[in-house]
């Protein structure tokens, strides 16, 4: 990579709902390159793919040449305003509303770029929703990275009753009736904070219940049985028991429907550096080195380079 060129940042908000904004951080070293659409998880923002000393996949991807675009989902974030008591949007909203608004600023500012959409956690399953939801859109992103993506949680381990069943499940809800949103912050659950609507849409996703909206039924199973999504790589870690097991990754890829997949696990036995968990397969030191050279052969359309390994 050419490291003479300095990496340029930009600050965007875009407008959505009733005059809300969503924060976009722009950064690349070219901006003639293709350009990526980066989604937070639940109980998060942006920041899970950058620092502001220029590590993580973000800025990895933009010295490749992409020109990154990393969204704080509404309420998160640098995004306006914070989520607080009151506030009434959910999934649904980022579905429908906050992902496709994202793709057309994106798709305004570069009319001719490839566009790649990545996640982390349940970020893949909004944007894997919003594609089968918006065939448009869909016909329009070239490809999709996902680290640690599931929309079910069907394993059954000491993690998940007490991260899920306990925390997630109840706790989380009685700070919701405290405080009319989830205050993930202040409880030390996670870096940004989630909506009551938010919270129970997921949570019931989570159950291993059927893929479809709880606000107007919408079928995203039946759509992903009619559509093909872009191919997609599916990360997952073996020192993640719970929030992204490779076992829920993979059911996640299989309810998707037919369309190119590659599944990746992530630890010492399967070749890699390390046994890297939910998190730090985004923010490991190594991971630049290790597993986030796939992911540019994957952009770039090489993927007969890349073997399901679990």
């Amino acid at each position: 990579m050419d490291n003479s060129v300095d990496k340029q940042e930009q600050d965007i908000f875009v407008s959505v709902g009733q005059g809300e904004q969503l924060y976009l951080k722009r950064i690349s070293r070219r901006q003639d390159g293709p350009a990526i659409l980066m989604a937070h998880g639940v109980m998060a923002n942006g920041r899970i793919f950058y620092s502001e000393s220029g590590k993580g996949l973000a800025h990895f991807l933009a010295e490749a040449g992409y020109d990154v675009f990393v969204a704080d989902l509404r309420g998160r974030g640098k995004s306006w305003p914070k989520i607080a008591r009151g506030a009434e949007h959910g999934q649904t909203e980022i579905i429908c509303e906050d992902l496709p608004a994202l793709h057309r600023h994106i798709r305004r500012l570069r009319p001719d770029a490839a566009v790649h959409w990545m996640a982390h956690s349940w970020g893949g399953v909004h944007m894997s929703s919003s594609l089968l939801r918006f065939p448009d859109i869909n016909a329009d992103v070239a490809s999709l990275v996902y680290f640690g993506s599931k929309r079910s949680i069907g394993v059954r381990n000491l993690n998940k009753l007490v991260e899920v069943d306990l925390v997630w499940n109840l706790l989380a809800r009685i700070a919701i009736r405290c405080c009319g949103y989830l205050p993930a912050r202040k409880l030390g659950l996670g870096a940004d904070d989630e909506t009551d609507k938010s919270h129970q849409q997921s949570k019931v996703w989570a159950k291993q219940n059927p893929w479809t909206d709880s606000d107007d039924g919408f079928d995203y199973a039946a759509a992903a049985r009619r559509l093909s999504l872009p191919p997609a790589l599916y990360f997952a870690a073996v020192n993640d028991p719970c929030r992204g097991h490779a076992e829920d990754v993979k059911r996640f890829a299989e309810e998707s429907g037919p369309h190119l997949a590659r599944l990746r696990l992530l630890g010492k036995a399967k070749g890699h550096w390390h046994n890297y968990d939910h998190v730090s397969l985004l923010t490991h030191p190594d991971a630049a080195r290790d597993h986030f050279p796939l992911v540019l052969h994957w952009l770039s359309g090489n993927f007969d380079k890349i073997i399901s390994n679990f």
